[in-house]
């Protein structure tokens, strides 16, 4: 399978063929965003009858997709190995609960990848997403653009969607993010949430029967909605997966788009040494640029404490595994 790196095609490594991870591997096929997938998981049956399933569609997917059961040779000509692998949130459990547990599983990931020489983009999807795609970039060496996790995507999505929903226009023309924690300290960015370029807070003036209590409610049902999921059939894996397509396509397209990616902080947002997820510019380097979007003191004061909490989780768990 190996070729001259000029003349490569792109090929996305999945690692992790669980539910979130095959769910990828779906929608990243019937949306033809990469011409091969490598997917590896410690299950080799199973990964290997998800090729074979995935294959068989292959008719009637918009074009050709070169599906395959692999191993970590397979990542030293990728261009993206996406890490879906680790234990899964259970009901009752907080994403910041599984930190231990899966850093322990990911060091030996990112070890294996790396001995392959790897020297493409790594995109993190298990759970502490932030503190998961700090840890890869500590354990890699690789560049920080060159590390990136889900971050708030599925939450920003969700946001849209049930503004969407709330004040009854299309998704595509609601504008507005979640940044911080995916995680139970994320907030929502009132201040520049526009329908259709006009601000929320405008349009709460326009009709007396949209309200900011509604509004609050609203941003507690985006935060909570994977518990809701996860309480009602067990795991959330379509949106996330169709999130980290979304990203997927961003990178290898070149496009320069503009995602709530988790990524590092280096004095944006007053912040430092931490992966979080805030508006990025994704392009095929990965991180082109963090934009600084203007905070109210409201929300400056949240994400900090959303940054603290991080890192309160965080530092003892990555000092522990690399002693």
């Amino acid at each position: 399978m190996n070729m001259n790196k000029k003349e490569k095609v792109n090929r996305v490594v999945l690692i992790g063929a669980g539910l979130v991870g095959s769910s990828y591997a779906f929608a990243l096929i019937n949306q033809a965003v990469t011409e091969e997938l490598v997917i590896i998981d410690l299950d080799k049956e199973k990964a290997i009858g998800d090729a074979m399933d995935l294959n068989h569609g292959k008719a009637f997917a918009p074009s050709s997709t070169n599906t395959w059961y692999g191993d970590y040779s397979d990542c030293e000509d990728a261009d993206i190995v996406c890490i879906c692998a680790g234990a899964n949130q259970k009901p009752g459990e907080t994403r910041l609960d599984l930190v231990e547990k899966n850093m322990k599983i990911f060091k030996t990931i990112v070890d294996n990848v790396m001995e392959k020489k790897f020297d493409g983009i790594f995109l993190i999807a298990t759970n502490p997403v932030d503190i998961l795609t700090h840890a890869t970039q500590v354990f890699s060496g690789l560049p920080k653009e060159r590390v990136i996790g889900s971050g708030t995507t599925l939450d920003t999505a969700r946001f849209r969607f049930m503004l969407s929903d709330y004040f009854n226009v299309a998704t595509q023309n609601v504008h507005a993010y979640i940044i911080g924690e995916h995680g139970d300290t994320e907030l929502p960015v009132w201040s520049h949430a526009t329908i259709g370029g006009v601000p929320v807070a405008k349009y709460l003036e326009t009709n007396e029967s949209y309200t900011p209590e509604d509004l609050e409610h609203l941003f507690e049902d985006v935060r909570d909605a994977a518990y809701q999921i996860i309480q009602k059939k067990g795991a959330t894996h379509y949106g996330i997966a169709m999130s980290l397509v979304r990203i997927t396509k961003a990178i290898l397209g070149n496009e320069n788009s503009i995602l709530t990616v988790s990524t590092y902080l280096d004095g944006e947002y007053g912040e430092r040494e931490v992966y979080v997820g805030v508006p990025t510019i994704v392009n095929r380097r990965g991180v082109e640029k963090v934009l600084e979007m203007e905070l109210s003191d409201v929300e400056q004061q949240q994400l900090r404490h959303s940054v603290k909490t991080l890192k309160e989780t965080m530092n003892p768990a990555l000092e522990k595994i690399t002693q």
